[in-house]
C-alpha cells in the first residue's frame, strides 16, 4: 500500500498525489522521512524543501513555508502558508531562502510594531481609566 499526499494552502489545494512511496519534510529539529507503514504522527514544518517519490514521477521537490504535516494511516496532509513547485532543486533552495525566510523576518518586524502599538494603546487606556 502506498500513501496519498495532499498539500493545502490557505485558500486552495496545491497538489494531490497518490501512489507516494516516501516523503521527506523539514522541521526545526531537522529532516525526517515518512514511509507508508510508519505510525501516525503530526509535525510542525519549517520553511524548506519537501520531497516525495512516486513511481510515475520519481523524486519531486517542493519549496514549502512553515506549516503542519499530519499522517493518519496512508493519508498525509500537509498544510502550509505557501508552496512553490516546478523548479530545479537548486532554484527551490534559493526561493526558500529569498522568499520564505526573508518574509518571515518582515513578518516578525511587523508583529513587533503591532505589539508596541497595542501596548501603547493599553497604557493610554489604563491612564485614561485612572484619570477619571
Amino acid at each position: 500500500m502506498l500513501m496519498n499526499l495532499k498539500i493545502l494552502l490557505p485558500f486552495q489545494v496545491f497538489a494531490e498525489k497518490t501512489g507516494v512511496s516516501r516523503i521527506v519534510a523539514t522541521t526545526r529539529d531537522g529532516s525526517f522521512g515518512l514511509l507508508p507503514r510508519r505510525l501516525d504522527c503530526v509535525a510542525a514544518l519549517s520553511p524548506g524543501i519537501l520531497t516525495y517519490s512516486t513511481q510515475a514521477e520519481g523524486d519531486c521537490y517542493l519549496a514549502v513555508d512553515e506549516g503542519v504535516l499530519v499522517k493518519t494511516g496512508y493519508d498525509v496532509l500537509v498544510s502550509v502558508r505557501r508552496a512553490i513547485g516546478g523548479a530545479q532543486l537548486g532554484e527551490l533552495r534559493t526561493m526558500v531562502e529569498r522568499e520564505f525566510l526573508t518574509l518571515d523576518e518582515h513578518e516578525q518586524s511587523l508583529r513587533s510594531v503591532m505589539t508596541k502599538l497595542e501596548t501603547g494603546f493599553l497604557r493610554r487606556f489604563v491612564n485614561f481609566q485612572h484619570g477619571r
